[in-house]
């Protein structure tokens, strides 16, 4: 989430490579992935929620402080209505950006509430938290994700050394290049 409103992509209009990177969708994120995963069938709502919040908690090393409801846990909580239908527009949206990446896209399922430590932050499209009720998460580093690539790394990634690498050369050379 980096986002750059038009007047600052047209920048790059007589150069791409001047565009600065970055779009919104974190706002959007939860109602994006429901329409185009769920209503599709491609996913089912525990599944959902396993994507949205456990498989993301242990991607970032933080699972089962977050991700899971748990004593102990600190888990945020949403309340979705899977019913209730919406347009994605920049008109819309609480970002201060004048586009939306997702502009009049159709969504039926949407957040309505959340709770955090249990306190409501969020009802029917009204903010209730106060400056300073968030707390930051360190994300400790080498989580499960990464333990599998730790293993396979020296094997697939780094080049193994060989030694030379003999040369054809005369005739079996000529032979292999007429079978390209």
């Amino acid at each position: 989430h980096a986002v750059f409103n038009s007047t600052q992509k047209a920048r790059g209009l007589g150069d791409f490579r001047k565009i600065p990177n970055g779009v919104n969708g974190i706002e959007e994120r939860m109602h994006v992935v429901w329409e185009t995963m769920v209503n599709s069938g491609l996913l089912t709502p525990m599944d959902y929620v396993r994507v949205t919040s456990t498989a993301a908690a242990q991607i970032f090393n933080i699972y089962p402080r977050k991700g899971h409801l748990a004593p102990g846990s600190d888990a945020d909580v949403i309340v979705f209505d899977p019913s209730e239908k919406h347009v994605l527009s920049a008109s819309t949206h609480h970002s201060r950006m004048d586009t939306n990446v997702y502009e009049g896209m159709e969504i039926t399922g949407r957040v309505v509430a959340t709770v955090s430590r249990g306190r409501l932050l969020w009802e029917s499209g009204k903010l209730y938290a106060e400056p300073g009720t968030g707390r930051y998460i360190p994300l400790p580093t080498g989580g499960p994700l990464f333990d599998g690539l730790a293993k396979n790394y020296e094997s697939e990634f780094i080049p193994q050394r060989y030694g030379p690498t003999p040369v054809q050369r005369g005739a079996a050379s000529e032979a292999h290049k007429n079978e390209l």
